[in-house]
């Protein structure tokens, strides 16, 4: 498989790479992105790619819709993307915006082929990150935006003059082996699964629906900020 990652995917020029990248590589798997539309998303299928990722500043430690103005709804892109993808045998990757097990059953449900999650992993043995031990005994890990100012001077010798810093740096605590949370998130879906009649994740999609729920209703029910979904 080749990814072609970028955090901005509406482009001539990454057009033209999918493009480049499929004509030297007729048997592989391409992934592309990102982008949060069914038309750029037909675009770069059309252009060779096989998988489209989806999503444009949903993730905790992305903060482009603060720096930049410039964003989508993770749930709405994710449906207009699966929709056109799907219309021409793609498929499209949820990118960010999961912060537990339920949104990953969201994703799916709303048309999602795979579910990509940062956060979520953070902090556990098998992630990246230096294991930190604070002056209370506490123990972090360091978890970072591929556009934060920490990742570029990392891989990219810091920050050009000419742009501003689109990630965030944050010290999340330490959890041991990511093994429970893995089985967290798999005993979530299935219970979604159980719950809208799916025999199985590709199933949820087609036993899915949406429901918009207003301010004014979370207000008359009490629902705590906390219990809100962020997805």
């Amino acid at each position: 498989m080749i990814c072609l990652d970028v955090a901005n995917g509406y482009s001539e020029t990454f057009v033209n790479t999918v493009r480049l990248v499929r004509e030297a590589n007729p048997n592989t798997i391409i992934m592309a992105g990102n982008v949060v539309t069914g038309e750029m998303t037909e675009e770069l299928l059309l252009s060779g790619a096989d998988i489209i990722k989806v999503g444009i500043g949903p993730g905790s430690v992305c903060t482009t819709r603060k720096q930049t103005g410039v964003g989508y709804p993770q749930l709405s892109a994710v449906i207009e993307c699966a929709d056109a993808a799907h219309g021409l045998n793609g498929h499209v990757v949820s990118d960010g915006g999961t912060t537990c097990p339920g949104d990953f059953s969201k994703a799916f449900g709303a048309g999602a082929d795979f579910v990509m999650s940062g956060g979520m992993f953070a902090g556990h043995t098998e992630s990246g990150g230096e294991l930190v031990t604070l002056e209370n005994g506490d123990k972090v890990k360091k978890f970072y935006g591929m556009s934060s100012a920490t990742a570029m001077n990392k891989h990219a010798g810091g920050v050009a003059n000419y742009r501003s810093s689109e990630g965030k740096t944050v010290s999340v605590p330490y959890r041991g082996s990511v093994d429970s949370t893995v089985l967290d998130i798999l005993g979530g879906i299935r219970s979604s699964c159980t719950y809208v009649g799916a025999s199985s994740i590709k199933e949820l999609s087609k036993r899915t629906t949406f429901i918009r729920v207003s301010q004014q209703l979370n207000n008359v029910f009490g629902t705590r900020d906390e219990d809100k979904q962020k997805f």
